[in-house]
C-alpha cells in the first residue's frame, strides 16, 4: 500500500552520480498515466505515491535555492531535482503521473509500480521557479539491474534468485580515499537502524583495532552456523548466534569475516 512504509537507511555509502549516457537523455519519457494513478494530495510527501515491496529507502524535502536554480517548466524542475539533490536514482525514464497548476508528480515505474516519486512545485517560498518539493524512492534492489549494476553497492539474491533489499544485506569495496579498496565490506540489517558491518581483509589494509577478530581465509564452518540464503556470485552467507563473525562459503572453502567495531569508519 502506498505511503505506509518506514524509512530504511544503509551503512554502506553509495555514490549519487549517474552515468554519462543518462545525463545526455531527457529524464521524461512519453507515456500515459496509469489506470489508477496516485490519488492523494500533491502537497503531501512523495513517499505516499510509492509502491514498494520492502521499506521506503529514502525520502527528502528540499532546501531553499536562488533564482535561476529552478526551472521554467515542470520538466526543468525535475532536472533541477537531479542537479540540486544529486540523488542515487535513475535519471531517465520518468513520466507524469499526475499534474496540477502548481505541482506535478513524476514517477519512475518498474513493472507498472512506482519505485521513485518526485513532486516538483512552482514558486514555493524561497524556491523560485519549478523545482523539487518532495521526493522518495524504494530500496535500490527494486530498481532495474541496468541501473544498479552501475552503482558501487551489491545486490544480493536469495535461494530463489530474488533480489534482496540492500537495507537487509549489501556490500562494497572499501573506500579508496582511505586506501581501503582491497578490503570488502558487508552490511547486514542496516534498515532496522541496528546494522552490523563485517570486513573481508586478506591484505590487512584496515587499521589495527578496527575489527573484533582477525580475518580468516581458511576457516572451519561452525556446527551451529545456518545458511541465510543470501548469495552474491559464488559467495554464500552463513551466520551463527555469535555476531562477531560472518561466514562466507565460496567455491574454494569457507572464510570468516570479522565484525567491524561500532563507530569505526573512514574519515
Amino acid at each position: 500500500m502506498r505511503g505506509r512504509l518506514a524509512v530504511a537507511t544503509v551503512l554502506v555509502a553509495s555514490a549519487a552520480v549517474a552515468c554519462g549516457t543518462q545525463r545526455a537523455q531527457d529524464p521524461v519519457v512519453a507515456g500515459s498515466a496509469p489506470a489508477a494513478p496516485y490519488g492523494g494530495p500533491l502537497s503531501a510527501p512523495a513517499a505516499r505515491a510509492l509502491e514498494c515491496d520492502a521499506e521506503v529507502y529514502s525520502r527528502a524535502g528540499s532546501d531553499p535555492w536562488s533564482r535561476g536554480d529552478g526551472g521554467s517548466t515542470p520538466e526543468e524542475g525535475l532536472r533541477a531535482y537531479f542537479d540540486i539533490q544529486q540523488p542515487d536514482v535513475p535519471r531517465h525514464g520518468y513520466r507524469v503521473e499526475r499534474g496540477e497548476a502548481d505541482r506535478v508528480l513524476y514517477s519512475f515505474d518498474v513493472d507498472g509500480r512506482t519505485k521513485v516519486a518526485v513532486i516538483v512545485a512552482k514558486d514555493r517560498r524561497n524556491r523560485p521557479g519549478w523545482g523539487p518539493e518532495s521526493s522518495a524512492s524504494c530500496d535500490p534492489a527494486e530498481l532495474p539491474a541496468s541501473f544498479t549494476d552501475t552503482q558501487p553497492y551489491e545486490i544480493w539474491t536469495d535461494t530463489h534468485n530474488r533480489r534482496v533489499p540492500v537495507a537487509r544485506v549489501t556490500g562494497n569495496a572499501g573506500p579508496e580515499h582511505c586506501d581501503w579498496q582491497k578490503a570488502h565490506l558487508l552490511s547486514l540489517g542496516a534498515g532496522g537502524g541496528k546494522g552490523r558491518l563485517y570486513a573481508r581483509d586478506p591484505d590487512g589494509v584496515l587499521p589495527e583495532g578496527s575489527l573484533l577478530a582477525p580475518y580468516d581465509g581458511d576457516a572451519r564452518m561452525p556446527a551451529d552456523a545456518h545458511d541465510t540464503g543470501y548469495r552474491y556470485g559464488d559467495w554464500r552467507l552463513w551466520l551463527t548466534e555469535d555476531t562477531s563473525k560472518a561466514y562466507v562459503r565460496t567455491s574454494h572453502g569457507v572464510e570468516a569475516w570479522p565484525r567491524v567495531r561500532d563507530g569505526f569508519g573512514c574519515k
